[in-house]
């Protein structure tokens, strides 16, 4: 019986890719590098800020000194702007309440800077009651790495078998796949195509929340 749900945040819960495009757009621009478009962003995201930067950065310019310059302003103001054009996908609050409602706990593994990782869920799902909320933490390796899943299966005093773990990339997919005897789900409508999944071997894919929710209540039956 399935007893514990932890999704991605990015990509997977929320649509952040305007706030973050916007925020790192800002920082490009305040250290004299060319601008992208919003549509550029979705191929930089899912393994970090730090990635993001370096990934929008021009190759040659990226250095240690710029990559930290960037960081510091696309941190401070996305920071402050992290919650102006990011939303929950449809179907995503009534999912979270359900399952809340169901009994299921409930975290979040991101591979956002924890601030702003804690700041957009409780912004956004104030009467949720999370068991975890995780993001970046320093000396805490990333995901793939599936150290912050076992994390928040200890916390909750869950097994993998217990556990659903959903996410709208390959790098949570690659940390699905680490973790034995959990039930790894993708979801369709997120940062990464649903042909990368496919070809990626993804075995279960969610088109809306709601199949996230029959896959859940189906095993508790």
């Amino acid at each position: 019986m399935y007893k514990l749900v932890v999704f991605d945040l990015d990509g997977t819960l929320l649509d952040t890719i305007g706030d973050l495009a916007f925020s790192c757009n800002f920082a490009l621009e305040k250290c004299g590098f060319p601008r992208h478009e919003i549509s550029e962003y979705y191929g930089f995201v899912g393994n970090g800020i730090m990635k993001l930067i370096e990934r929008a950065l021009p190759e040659k310019v990226r250095t240690e000194q710029v990559l930290s310059e960037m960081r510091e302003v696309f941190v401070r103001h996305y920071s402050e702007n992290n919650t102006v054009r990011t939303k929950p996908y449809e179907g995503i609050p009534a999912l979270v309440q359900d399952l809340q409602n169901a009994g299921a706990s409930i975290a979040v593994a991101s591979n956002k800077y924890q601030e702003a990782t804690e700041k957009i869920v409780r912004h956004f799902f104030p009467d949720i009651r999370f068991t975890d909320i995780l993001g970046q933490r320093e000396g805490i390796p990333i995901k793939p790495d599936p150290g912050v899943i076992y994390e928040i299966m200890r916390n909750a005093g869950v097994s993998p078998q217990e556990t659903i773990y959903a996410g709208d990339s390959t790098v949570d997919a690659a940390t699905a796949a680490r973790i034995e005897g959990i039930t790894g789900v993708a979801v369709s409508w997120g940062f990464c195509p649903r042909e990368t999944l496919e070809k990626y071997g993804v075995k279960t894919i969610a088109e809306t929340p709601a199949d996230i929710w029959d896959l859940f209540i189906k095993n508790r039956k």
